[in-house]
């Protein structure tokens, strides 16, 4: 993306780790997924996803994060099958702003939010969205 790069810090929201929605954003990515059709090449992206939602389910029935340790677990698995969700959207050229946006978010809820604000842009959102995090809004 233009005026960004890996070394400069990324306007974000802090977060606390929250796999309950987490869950709910992984079934969003699904959603966003589903809205494209680019055939038997997206299969992997639809793998990641799947994978996602299957690690997130027990969150979002039980609508509570787990113990510490499994939390920390739980939140790294999640954050590689995004990292790879992301790999799969930027190389199938299929990235939008809402699909960004949920990329975005999923890693806010793991705690994650600066690596989100990055890789959501990979991802499609678009830089200059109204609901894109400022540095006027973080501390």
């Amino acid at each position: 993306m233009p005026g960004y790069n890996a070394r400069m810090a990324y306007p974000h929201f802090k977060v606390p780790l929250n796999l309950p929605h987490a869950a709910t954003i992984a079934s969003r990515l699904r959603y966003h997924l589903d809205r494209r059709t680019p055939g038997p090449a997206a299969k992997a992206a639809y793998d990641s996803v799947l994978a996602l939602n299957e690690l997130l389910r027990p969150y979002a029935i039980s609508e509570e994060n787990p113990a510490d340790d499994e939390g920390k677990r739980v939140a790294g698995e999640a954050a590689q099958l995004g990292r790879s969700l992301v790999d799969r959207i930027e190389k199938l050229n299929i990235g939008d702003d809402r699909l960004g946006q949920a990329i975005r978010n999923l890693f806010e809820c793991l705690g994650m939010g600066e690596e989100g604000a990055r890789i959501s842009l990979r991802a499609g959102e678009d830089p200059k969205s109204a609901l894109r995090p400022r540095a006027e809004d973080y501390s």
